[in-house]
């Protein structure tokens, strides 16, 4: 998948499921310096991803400040062709002074067995197969 470098920061498109609906989200920025993956509540709301009564809030922090958080598990969050099912993210306002749909992490870039490629500006995704076949060596 294309990655688009903006303002220094590469950013890419996901696509995120929920509840038999998806959405696709743009303007997410590609964050190996970031633990957890984080969507701006604007762009998933029209998936009813939206605070609970129940729902924890907390704060998270990083180099554009502090944010308050709540998590939600999603059915699918896919990008490009790789896919990774119920998947927990976190789910705030994102108000950084310019647009960003939201945070792609280093949980999600793990589990996805993800390349990023900066001189080609892409990422991609190792073969499943021969990933399980190298773990045990």
């Amino acid at each position: 998948m294309r990655l688009i470098l903006r303002d220094g920061l590469p950013f890419a498109s996901v696509a995120v499921s929920y509840r038999e609906q998806e959405v696709e989200v743009s303007d997410v920025v590609v964050d190996t310096g970031s633990v957890s993956t984080i969507l701006a509540a604007d762009a998933v709301e029209n998936l009813g991803i939206v605070p609970a009564p129940n729902d924890s809030l907390y704060s998270v922090r990083g180099v554009g400040g502090s944010e308050v958080v709540f998590s939600r598990v999603v059915n699918r969050l896919r990008v490009g062709e790789r896919t990774v099912e119920d998947f927990e993210v976190e789910i705030g306002g994102m108000d950084y002074g310019f647009p960003i749909g939201g945070i792609l992490g280093m949980d999600f870039l793990l589990q996805a067995g993800a390349t990023i490629d900066l001189e080609r500006l892409v990422i991609e995704f190792a073969d499943r197969a021969r990933n399980a076949s190298h773990a045990g060596a």
